[in-house]
């Protein structure tokens, strides 16, 4: 399982990806090997506000659908279009062009509950 040093991670499965105040969100790769072939993502709508821990995305594979939780507060700002028509990128390229979408975050973003890689990795047993 791939485990991106430069990510912070949830114990949900969704990576962070922080950037100034945005945090681009996705899927963990062990993620997306656990829900086999992703045959549609339910992003949020631009402009929904999010509290960290709460599902606000869904992801249907082939094996289940899944709740996608937020790992900060904010409000979406972006999600990738590209999902609509191509949804198994999640599969292919989780830390890439299968990013789900982007939270901007007011104020102090807060990671405290977040792990590192190497933590992540422990969780998963890499």
């Amino acid at each position: 399982m791939s485990v991106p040093d430069d990510l912070l991670y949830s114990k949900d499965h969704e990576w962070v990806r922080i950037n100034g105040s945005v945090a681009r969100i996705g899927i963990t790769d062990f993620a997306q090997d656990a829900l086999g072939d992703v045959v549609y993502v339910q992003a949020p709508d631009t402009g929904t506000v999010v509290n960290a821990g709460d599902s606000f995305s869904e992801v249907e594979s082939t094996k289940s659908v899944s709740d996608i939780y937020a790992p900060v507060s904010g409000t979406v700002s972006a999600v990738n279009a590209s999902l609509d028509s191509d949804p198994s990128l999640l599969n292919s390229d989780p830390y890439g062009t299968g990013w789900i979408c982007e939270i901007t975050v007011s104020g102090a973003m807060d990671t405290s509950h977040l792990m590192t890689a190497a933590d992540y990795s422990a969780l998963i047993g890499a």
